[in-house]
């Protein structure tokens, strides 16, 4: 007897001095549309607070150099999911709702990777890949969909939220769906229909969370706004010092807190990676209903940092260090691989642009995975090329807020897509908003940054030259 009483406790032992299997985090991704890096407290938003995303930033890493790999919503969303810079893959600007393109099924998402470990995936809000039902989530490795097909101003509804009249652009919009799967679930009519999304994915989210709490998931979240037309729900309308807008980011903030809330009661907190960024920056010509560059040059649609540098916060208890400011240049393409890392899943087969980023996330600040950065614009058009703090601007013509006077109360001001910007290299280290060209001062630096450019225009293209990419695959098309 006293034999067996040992044998058991033997094993017993050894059982508990083995390691135990790391378990693999659930991972959940909320990506804003349009909201600028000065839209948070935390990154220097004044007359109102965002508490708990400040909470996410000081329990985790708060990047300062995080780009969107392009300025505008369906480019930039096909970028994220995929690790690709969106000319790659045939996906540019924002596919309109009689686009007849999307995302191919030959390319890997996120969602598509994470099901090699058995991952539960949902998304809940704006999807913007293609309507058509083979481009929807549902055929691109999600389980489950609530949201809209493409962006919230594609309705048949004026900017003073009532019907469009047949003179006016927006007349010529079918009526606005709200999709769950891959049907149409209802029709969004009205702004006060509008105000009921954030509340919508949040609650959709915050379900998808308890349901799956046994299971590793992978909860995409990509809120509708602050893309215009923005619309709050009551419970956050008039409680800022500052308008609707600001009204708005208190209501993403409360949506932050509830999924947050919603890991600690489900005992997910430690094993749950967020992310939190956003699509590109502020679309600024709607005055009071559009967000803050935080001081960079220009916005949403350009090329300069005031379009592409966005906010990130990433948190991971246990594994990031809490409170961490992070400098490096880092990209939404890295976040596909970094998972991939994160997982333990293969990447795509087919050729990817993201880096690995986890040492940053682990707080190894030392370490720099991305070097260079290529913003492309328009169709395929190579407007800068990057290289540490180095940024070369080539000359080109596009959309400039410059000079404009903003619209407001949902009404846009002007924002001409024709204005020259002449070739120019910036300092981004002693002058992040690109107001001092200093070409003649570095010629080397020049150098370097054209031979770059030139390997973007070999493999990528590039519109402005000319030039066509050698690894370059189409969007997918329906017949």
């Amino acid at each position: 007897m006293k034999k067996v009483f040992f044998s058991l406790l033997a094993i017993t032992l050894l059982q508990s001095s083995s390691p135990k299997k790391e378990q693999t985090p659930n991972i959940i991704l909320i990506f804003m549309d349009d909201m600028g890096y000065g839209d948070l407290s935390c990154y220097g938003a004044v007359n109102y607070r965002t508490p708990n995303i400040d909470k996410l930033a000081s329990e985790g890493i708060r990047f300062t150099n995080f780009l969107a790999a392009q300025a505008v919503c369906s480019a930039s969303r096909a970028a994220l999911l995929t690790g690709c810079y969106p000319n790659r893959i045939g996906i540019s600007g924002a596919l309109m709702p009689y686009s007849k393109n999307g995302i191919n099924s030959n390319e890997t998402t996120i969602a598509e990777m994470l099901k090699q470990k058995g991952y539960a995936t949902g998304i809940f809000g704006k999807w913007h890949l293609g309507h058509h039902k083979e481009f929807l989530p549902l055929q691109h490795g999600f389980d489950e969909y609530v949201g809209l097909p493409y962006s919230n101003d594609m309705w048949p509804v004026y900017y003073d939220g009532k019907p469009a009249t047949p003179n006016q652009n927006a007349s010529t919009y079918p009526v606005l769906p709200l999709i769950q799967n891959n049907d149409k679930k209802e029709e969004i009519k009205t702004l006060d229909d509008q105000a009921k999304l954030t509340t919508l994915y949040t609650e959709k989210a915050v379900d998808f969370i308890r349901k799956n709490k046994k299971n590793p998931f992978f909860l995409y979240l990509p809120h509708s706004m602050p893309h215009v037309p923005i619309a709050v729900s009551d419970k956050f309308k008039g409680k800022s010092k500052q308008g609707l807008y600001a009204d708005l980011m208190m209501e993403i903030d409360w949506s932050v807190g509830e999924i947050m809330k919603t890991l600690k009661e489900n005992g997910l907190d430690k094993n749950t990676l967020v992310i939190f960024t956003s699509d590109n920056g502020p679309w600024l010509n709607f005055g009071n209903h559009a967000g803050s560059s935080g001081g960079f040059r220009e916005g949403k649609g350009t090329s300069f940092e005031g379009g592409q540098r966005v906010p990130c916060i990433i948190r991971w208890k246990g594994t990031t260090p809490e409170g961490v400011v992070c400098n490096k240049l880092a990209s939404t393409i890295d976040i596909l691989p970094t998972i991939a890392q994160i997982s333990g899943t293969e990447l795509p087969k087919n050729k990817i642009d993201g880096v690995d980023i986890l040492p940053l996330i682990k707080g190894d600040l030392s370490e720099s995975p991305r070097k260079t950065f290529y913003y492309y614009y328009r169709k395929n058009s190579l407007e800068a090329v990057r290289m540490g703090n180095w940024k070369l601007v080539f000359e080109h013509k596009g959309r400039s807020y410059m000079n404009q006077l903003p619209g407001n109360d949902g009404f846009a001001g002007k924002a001409p897509e024709d204005i020259l910007t002449p070739m120019a290299l910036y300092d981004l280290r002693r002058d992040p908003s690109e107001q001092y060209d200093v070409q003649k001062l570095y010629p080397e630096i020049i150098a370097e940054l054209q031979k770059i450019a030139e390997e973007a225009r070999e493999d990528l293209g590039d519109d402005l030259t000319n030039r066509k990419g050698k690894n370059v695959r189409a969007s997918g098309l329906i017949d």
